[in-house]
C-alpha cells in the first residue's frame, strides 16, 4: 500500500473531527483538490482508521453516467452493509420509492444532464425550488439515517459530489443541516474545477459552522521524489526519479502509475501513464476531456478561443481557460498548459471514437483554413482525418506537399499528395498529382513508385500530362527495365515534337536533351544515337523553360559520349556545387551522378570521392533513401578507382541496404558490379560469386548499368583464373560499346582487361594488338588509362623494354592514385629488376608493394608478393636494407615523415594535405632527402621508410 506523503495534517484533522463526532457533535468535511491528488486514497486510509475505532463506515460514490438517476446516493447508502438490524430495512424502504420517483417531479420539474461545457457535469445548479415530494423524501431519509447512528457512530463517505444527481444533492444539503447533535461524520470529496455551479455548491455546504474544508495540493518535488524512492529503491530512484517526477508533475496518481510501470518494464514507463491520465480526465467529466482532446488536435499552442471554436461552443473561451488552469494545477498539464508527453497526447486522441476523431480533425482543418493558417497546418489535420472533402482542401494539401518537398520532408509530402490525389475531382489534376506523388515516393523507394507507371503512361497518352512529366516517366520506366513502354512513350513524344507537332521550342529542347542522355545511358533507345554538338560554354547552355538539371545531365552525357570528359570537368564540379539547390528536380541525382562520372573518366577519382562523400552526407542528413543509395554506390566506385576495395565494398553493401536490389531496378548493376570487383580484389571470391547469382533481367544489358556488371563479372573470372570466361565478358563489353557507338567514350577499359586475359592464356600477339589499340585512343594519355596499358605492354614485350615501361607506369599510377594498379606495377618492376640481377632494388620495390597491398587489404596480391619475396630470399620486412648504411638516420623528423609518405606512393599534393604544409614545402623536403640518401627520385627511396607512417599520424 503506497504511503500518503504530505497528507499527515489532513489525517490529523479528520481524526479530530471524528473524535468530536464520537462525542455526539456531527461534522461535515469537504475534501477537494486537483484531479488525481489522492482524495480517494486519503479517504480510504482514514476509513480504515475509523473502522479500527468501531465506527460504521458507509461509502457511496457518484458517477457522471448515473447523474440522471434520482436519489442514487441515497440508494447506495441504504444498500451498504453493516447497518444495525432493522435500520437497514427502513433505509432501503425509504430509498426505493425515491429512486423510482419521476426525475422531473423529484427535482422540481427539471432534469439536469450537465453536459454543456460551462457546466460540464457540475451539479448543484437547480432551475427551481424543490417539490414537496422531494423535501419529504429528504426528511425521511435523514431521519432514518440519524436514527441508525444513535447507537453506532457512522462515517459516511461520498466521493465526487460534482457528479451527484440533483435529488441526492438536496438530500445531502438536508443531512448537513441536521448533523449537529448526531454521531455522523460526513466526508465529501470533490474536484477543484472552478465551475460557477460547483463553487455555489461548495459555498452552501461550507456555510455551516460544523462544516470544514480540507484542500489537497499536488506533491512537492521533494515529496514526489520520496514517493519514487519508496517504490523503486534508492538506486533506481537516483537515476530515474527526476525524470518520472517531471512527467508526473507532482500528481500522485500519475506518479504511482509511472512507478508501477517502471517496476514492470525496464524501458520507458509511459504506457501506463496514458491510462492513468485518462482516468483522471474521465472522472472530471466529458467536458474536460473534450477540451484536452481538442487542444491535442489543434496543437499545444492553440489559444483558448480556437479550442472553444473547435468544440462548437459559444462564449466558452473563459471556460476553456479555467479548465486548463485546473489541469495545470493538478499537474496534468505543464506550466505552459500543454500535455507533458507524446504518450499523453496519443492516449487522449486514441480515446476518441474513429468517427469522432475524423470529424474533429476536419473541423480543425476548416478552422485553420478560415483563419488563414499555413497550408502545412491545414494539411496536417486533413491527413490525420484521411479526408479532404472540399476543393480548398486539395489545394492546401498540394501546397503543403510542395513546401515539404522543399524542406526534404518526403514522407510528409507523400501523405499530402496521396490524399490530394484521392480527393481530386478533375482527371487532369489527378494525373498531375499522381506524377508528383510518384516523384516523392521515388525518393523513398522506387519500388513504391512503380505502381504509378501504368496509370501515368495512360495519362500521357490521354494528354493529361505535359512533356516534362512524360520525360520523367521515361526515366522511371527505364529504371524498372520496362524499355518497350518507355520507347512507346518516347515515340509518342517524338511525334508531338516533330515538325508537324504543337510543341514549343522549350519542349523540343527538353526532348533533345533526353535523347542526348539516352545516347550515353540507354543507347539502344536513343533516336539515331546522334549527339548534338557540345556547347562552347556548358554552364550557360540552358534554354528558357527547360529543367536546368536535365540540361546539365544532357551536356555532361554528351561530353562523356564523345570521350571529352576532361573538357567537362569544370562544368561537372559546378553541377556538384549546385546540387543542393535542386532537391525537387527529378533530374538532380542523374545530373550529379553524370558529373561524378565525368570526374572518374577524366582521371579525377580523388575529387570524385570527395564530392560523392559530400553528396552522401547531405542525403543521409535529409533522410532520402534513394539519393543515399545512389551516392553510396558512386562513392564506392570512386573508392575502387583509388584502389580502396574495402571502402568500395562497404559502400556498395550500404547502397544495396538503403535500397533493396528490387528497388534498384536495372541500376543494380552499378553497386553490384563495384561490390563484385571489390570482393574479388580482397580475395572474397565466394561472396563475389554469390552476388553473380543475383537475378538480373535482360533489360539491364541494354544500358550502361549492364555494361558495368558485365565488366565486373569479367574481373571476377580473371581473378579466379577463368581466363576464357573473363575474355568473353571483356570482348562482349567491347562489342556492346561499338554497337552503341560509345567505343570512344572510354566507359570501361575493356581492351586492357581483355589483353590481360590473353596474356594469362599465353597469347601475347592478341594482347599486344589490344594494348596498342588502347594506347592509340584519344584518352590514352590519362594516367589511369596509360599506366595499366604500359604495365601490360611490358609484360607482352621483350624483357629488355620492361624496365623503362614499368618505370613510367609507376609514375602514372602514382599520379592516378590507384593503389591496386600501383601494387601490380611495383610487383612487375620488382620482377624485372630481379631478372636483371638487381636484387637490392627488387627487394625495395617488393616491400613497398607488399605494404600497400596489406594497407589496402588486397589479399590475393599480398599472397602473390609473399611468394615472390621467398624467391628473393627475404627474411623480414626490413631485410638487409636496414643493415646497410643508407643515411636514413641523417633525416630530420619532418623529412622522414615526407619521405615515408612518398614511399607509400602519395603524390606531393596528397602529402601536403596530410601534413598541413604546402606542396612547395614537400618538394623542398624531398630534394634534401634525395641528397642525404644519395638517390635521384622517389622510386629509389628505401622501402622501409614506410615504418614511419604511424609517426606521421
Amino acid at each position: 500500500m503506497p504511503s500518503l506523503l504530505e497528507r499527515d495534517a489532513h489525517i490529523d484533522r479528520l481524526d479530530h473531527l471524528l473524535a468530536e463526532c464520537l462525542g455526539r457533535a456531527g461534522r461535515v468535511a469537504l475534501v477537494d483538490g486537483p484531479l488525481g491528488s489522492g482524495k480517494s486514497e486519503l479517504l480510504r486510509v482514514f476509513a480504515a482508521r475509523a473502522a479500527e475505532r468501531g465506527v460504521l463506515v458507509v461509502g457511496a460514490g457518484c458517477s457522471a453516467q448515473e447523474r440522471d438517476l434520482p436519489f442514487g446516493i441515497a440508494d447506495r447508502i441504504a444498500r451498504s452493509p453493516g447497518w444495525p438490524a432493522g435500520h437497514a430495512e427502513r433505509l432501503a424502504a425509504l430509498a426505493a420509492p425515491a429512486v423510482l420517483a419521476d426525475p422531473a417531479e423529484s427535482a422540481g420539474g427539471t432534469a439536469l444532464n450537465g453536459t454543456a461545457l460551462n457546466g460540464t457535469g457540475a451539479a448543484g445548479d437547480p432551475a427551481g425550488p424543490p417539490s414537496p415530494a422531494l423535501l419529504r423524501a429528504c426528511r425521511d431519509l435523514t431521519t432514518a439515517l440519524l436514527a441508525a447512528s444513535a447507537d453506532t457512530p457512522v462515517l459516511l463517505c461520498v466521493e465526487d459530489i460534482g457528479h451527484a444527481d440533483e435529488a441526492s444533492l438536496h438530500f445531502l444539503r438536508h443531512l448537513v443541516r441536521h448533523l449537529p447533535q448526531s454521531r455522523v461524520l460526513l466526508v465529501l470529496t470533490d474536484g477543484s474545477t472552478p465551475w460557477p455551479a460547483r463553487r455555489r455548491l461548495h459555498a452552501e455546504l461550507l456555510r455551516h459552522p460544523h462544516a470544514h474544508r480540507l484542500a489537497l495540493a499536488p506533491l512537492s518535488r521533494a515529496g514526489a521524489l520520496r514517493l519514487v524512492t519508496e517504490g523503486l529503491g534508492e538506486e533506481d530512484a537516483r537515476h530515474r526519479g527526476p525524470g518520472l517526477v517531471d512527467v508526473a508533475g507532482g500528481n500522485p496518481l500519475l506518479l504511482h502509475a509511472l512507478v508501477e510501470e517502471h517496476l514492470d518494464r525496464a524501458d520507458e514507463p509511459e504506457p501506463r501513464y496514458g491510462p492513468a491520465l485518462l482516468s483522471c480526465l474521465h472522472r472530471a467529466g466529458p467536458g474536460v476531456l473534450r477540451v484536452v482532446q481538442a487542444q491535442a488536435v489543434l496543437g499545444e499552442e492553440a489559444p483558448a478561443e480556437d479550442v472553444a471554436r473547435l468544440l462548437g461552443e459559444r462564449e466558452s473561451a473563459d471556460a476553456v481557460a479555467r479548465i486548463r488552469a485546473t489541469l495545470t494545477a493538478a499537474g496534468l498539464l505543464d506550466g505552459e498548459g500543454r500535455l507533458r508527453t507524446a504518450a499523453a497526447r496519443a492516449a487522449v486522441l486514441e480515446d476518441l471514437a474513429p468517427h469522432e476523431r475524423t470529424e474533429l480533425r476536419l473541423r480543425a482543418a476548416q478552422l485553420a483554413h478560415e483563419t488563414g493558417s499555413p497550408a502545412a497546418e491545414v494539411a496536417r489535420h486533413l491527413v490525420e482525418a484521411g479526408r479532404a472533402p472540399a476543393p480548398w482542401a486539395v489545394a492546401a494539401l498540394t501546397e503543403a506537399a510542395e513546401h515539404a518537398l522543399l524542406d526534404h520532408r518526403h514522407r510528409t509530402a507523400v501523405a499530402c499528395l496521396r490524399l490530394a490525389h484521392k480527393e481530386a475531382a478533375e482527371e487532369n489534376d489527378r494525373a498531375v498529382l499522381r506524377h508528383r506523388l510518384a516523384q516523392a515516393e521515388w525518393q523513398l523507394n522506387p519500388s513504391a513508385a512503380a505502381r504509378h507507371l501504368v496509370p501515368l503512361t495512360a495519362a500521357v497518352r490521354a494528354g493529361h500530362l505535359g512533356l516534362a512529366e512524360a520525360l520523367v516517366l521515361v526515366r522511371y520506366l527505364l529504371w524498372h527495365g520496362r524499355g518497350e513502354e518507355a520507347l512507346a512513350v518516347l515515340d509518342l513524344l517524338r511525334a508531338r515534337t516533330g515538325p508537324a507537332g504543337p510543341a514549343s521550342p522549350a519542349e523540343t529542347g527538353a526532348l533533345r536533351d533526353v535523347e542526348t542522355w539516352l545516347a550515353y545511358t540507354h543507347p539502344v533507345l536513343a533516336r539515331g544515337r546522334r549527339v548534338p554538338a557540345l556547347p562552347a560554354d556548358l554552364r550557360h547552355a540552358v534554354a528558357p523553360d527547360v529543367d536546368p538539371q536535365l540540361r546539365a545531365a544532357a551536356a555532361l552525357a554528351g561530353a562523356l559520349t564523345r570521350g571529352r570528359a576532361a573538357e567537362a570537368v569544370d562544368h561537372a564540379q559546378q553541377v556538384l556545387r549546385d546540387a543542393h539547390l535542386h532537391g525537387r528536380t527529378a533530374w538532380a541525382e542523374e545530373a550529379a551522378l553524370l558529373a561524378l562520372r565525368v570526374l572518374l573518366q577524366a582521371g579525377r577519382a580523388d575529387t570524385a570521392a570527395v564530392w560523392s562523400q559530400r553528396l552522401l552526407d547531405t542525403a543521409v542528413r535529409r533522410e532520402v533513401p534513394t539519393a543515399t543509395a545512389l551516392y553510396s554506390a558512386a562513392h564506392a566506385e570512386a573508392a575502387l578507382r583509388l584502389g580502396e576495395p574495402t571502402t568500395a565494398a562497404e559502400h556498395s553493401r550500404a547502397a544495396l541496404t538503403h535500397l533493396s536490389p528490387t528497388a534498384w531496378g536495372i541500376a543494380v548493376g552499378l553497386p553490384l558490379g563495384t561490390l563484385i570487383i571489390a570482393e574479388s580484389r580482397t580475395g572474397e571470391h565466394r561472396s563475389a560469386a554469390k552476388h553473380l547469382t543475383h537475378a538480373v533481367g535482360e533489360a539491364m544489358f541494354q544500358s550502361l548499368y549492364g555494361l558495368h556488371y558485365l565488366f565486373a563479372r569479367g574481373e571476377h573470372y580473371l581473378a579466379t583464373r577463368h581466363g576464357h570466361a573473363a575474355l568473353a565478358d571483356f570482348l562482349s563489353c567491347g562489342e556492346l560499346l561499338r554497337t552503341w557507338g560509345l567505343d570512344g567514350a572510354g566507359v570501361v577499359p575493356w581492351r586492357t582487361q581483355a589483353a590481360d586475359a590473353w596474356l594469362r592464356l599465353d597469347n601475347r600477339d592478341r594482347a599486344w594488338r589490344l594494348i596498342h589499340e588502347q594506347l592509340s585512343r584519344a584518352d590514352a594519355d590519362l594516367p589511369h588509362n596509360r599506366g595499366p596499358a604500359l604495365r601490360l605492354l611490358a609484360a607482352a614485350g621483350p624483357a629488355g623494354r620492361r624496365g623503362p615501361l614499368l618505370t613510367e607506369a609507376v609514375d602514372l599510377t602514382e599520379a592516378s592514385g590507384d593503389r591496386y594498379e600501383q601494387v601490380r606495377v611495383l610487383t612487375d618492376l620488382s620482377r624485372a629488376h630481379q631478372g636483371a640481377g638487381n636484387k637490392r632494388r627488387a627487394r625495395l620495390l617488393l616491400r613497398q608493394a607488399l605494404h600497400v597491398a596489406n594497407m589496402c587489404a588486397l589479399k590475393p596480391l599480398a599472397q602473390e608478393l609473399l611468394s615472390v619475396s621467398a624467391d628473393l630470399g627475404e627474411s623480414g620486412p626490413a631485410a638487409d636494407e636496414a643493415r646497410e648504411p643508407g643515411g636514413v638516420g641523417a633525416l630530420t623528423e619532418s623529412e622522414r615523415r615526407v619521405a615515408s609518405l612518398a614511399v607509400l606512393g602519395y603524390t606531393n599534393r596528397e602529402i601536403a594535405g596530410r601534413l598541413y604544409v604546402t606542396a612547395s614545402t614537400v618538394e623542398q623536403h624531398l630534394t634534401r632527402v634525395y641528397r642525404k640518401l644519395g638517390v635521384r627520385r622517389r622510386k629509389d627511396l628505401p622501402a622501409d621508410l614506410w615504418a614511419n607512417l604511424r609517426k606521421t599520424g
